[in-house]
């Protein structure tokens, strides 16, 4: 059976062009005019972009106590309403395990239960000559890209571990990605905060000021200088941190970034909100002041920023985000996302004019393909690649709230915010899984070994 999506705008990395897109098989077998299909779907006035990869996100993961409010379930279907049809999460090494451990436990937690792909990228917390033998090992599970921190007591590695790591991609051809906010420093300012009776959420973002995360960038950056290997910045936030990358670049390195759309239409004036309801905005790193907002939206057109994920991290504010209500160290950090990127985005940036369709794509598509290792499928609408295809009317308009997300969350910090456009159809793999912005099909998603960063 062939599907025909008839009298679209194609959209993805090579441009913008009035075709239209035939599926069979879950592939793209053709773009063209005079196409037939068994079954023909109208795109007339519509966008048909190739599906959305999210390569950050944070699904059924145990945080601060307790366990994030999206699992692999309703994570990935809340992301394929959104057009995103495949989503690369972090599997973590608990301190004292492996890393084959670590992809067994999200492999069970992941596998049968996705709406969309899936994939991992593997989160390194225990650096020791056993971890490093297993990266070849996760290599060859299609694992090929991983993160370390440079914060949290349970997670971060020193300098000298950071390096060997570094030195260990080089030799797989993996990527690291890295958290970067300098954890000691932030801790004695958060203790310090705690002593003096600041215990309210609005001393989360001022115990994790700009040049905690822009030292922690330039330390990263000159690491993977030493150690000749590639670097991904992983949600960039400030301005003190995209100065480093500047020179990082200027140097002649190879640095990925990573952002996310909440530093793009969010700032930190959410903290002032009373009654303990900053607290759904408690996210690392923080909302930052609109002046780190308008030199990241620079970056963003001036094409300094590669990818745009969610570093979706979902907690309920009743029962969850309350565990801090008497000291703002204890809320679980994260906030929801997976399903709101694409339109958020595509309102802030192209409805408005500050970037392209094309532009955006690459961004939410085609980058994030070509650096986790899945452009061979995935990315585009060539001819050949899984039919992974997006239906975008620019004409709709839909209001964000709580109330109607898939999120399996008690709040959006996107309520009320008026999109311009919506997501009609997604196909996964030739799958028509949403259909009219109602979710059809669900746990049709598949694990995606991926290859080396191009």
């Amino acid at each position: 059976m062939t599907t025909l999506i008839r009298g679209g705008t194609l959209v993805d990395g090579a441009g913008e062009r009035r075709a239209d897109l035939l599926l069979e098989d879950g592939r793209i077998a053709a773009e063209g005019t005079n196409l037939a299909g068994d079954t023909v779907l109208d795109a007339s006035g519509c966008l048909v972009f190739p599906g959305f990869i999210d390569g950050h996100t944070h699904l059924d993961m145990p945080v601060s106590g307790t366990v994030t409010a999206d699992d692999f379930r309703t994570g990935s279907e809340a992301a394929l309403l959104g057009g995103t049809t495949l989503l690369i999460d972090f599997a973590t090494q608990d301190k004292g395990g492996t890393l084959a451990q670590a992809l067994a436990v999200w492999h069970s937690r992941a596998d049968g239960r996705c709406a969309c792909d899936y994939g991992f990228h593997m989160a390194v917390t225990d650096w020791n000559e056993h971890t490093r033998r297993e990266l070849h090992e996760m290599a060859d599970a299609g694992v090929t890209s991983f993160k370390a921190y440079y914060a949290y007591d349970t997670l971060m590695l020193s300098d000298p571990e950071m390096y060997d790591l570094l030195c260990e991609m080089r030799e797989i051809g993996g990527i690291l990605g890295v958290h970067c906010e300098n954890g000691p420093v932030l801790d004695r300012l958060r203790a310090q905060a705690a002593a003096a009776g600041h215990t309210d959420p609005s001393w989360h973002p001022r115990t994790r000021p700009s040049i905690i995360e822009g030292e922690a960038v330039g330390r990263f950056l000159r690491l993977a200088e030493l150690a000749g290997a590639p670097a991904w910045v992983v949600h960039l936030s400030t301005a003190d941190g995209l100065s480093e990358i500047r020179a990082a670049r200027a140097r002649g390195q190879r640095v990925i970034v990573e952002s996310c759309p909440q530093y793009f239409t969010l700032d930190e004036s959410v903290y002032d909100v009373p009654d303990f309801e900053a607290a759904k905005y408690v996210c690392s790193p923080p909302l930052r002041p609109l002046s780190d907002q308008r030199m990241l939206w620079g970056a963003l057109e001036q094409g300094e920023i590669d990818i745009l994920s969610t570093d979706h991290c979902s907690f309920n504010f009743k029962g969850q985000k309350e565990l801090g209500r008497d000291d703002f160290r204890l809320i679980p950090n994260g906030m929801p996302g997976i399903e709101h990127r694409p339109t958020v985005m595509y309102t802030a940036a192209v409805a408005s004019g500050r970037m392209t369709a094309v532009e955006l794509v690459r961004l939410l598509a085609e980058n994030p393909a070509k650096l986790f290792g899945v452009w061979e499928r995935k990315g585009s609408l060539t001819p050949g690649k899984d039919a992974d295809v997006v239906i975008y009317d620019p004409r709709a308009s839909q209001t964000i709230s709580a109330q109607t997300q898939r999120q399996n969350c008690d709040y959006t910090p996107y309520e009320g915010f008026r999109t311009a456009g919506a997501v009609r159809d997604v196909f996964l793999r030739g799958i028509h899984a949403v259909q009219g912005g109602k979710l059809m099909e669900t746990g049709c998603g598949q694990y995606v070994a991926r290859g080396k960063m191009r």
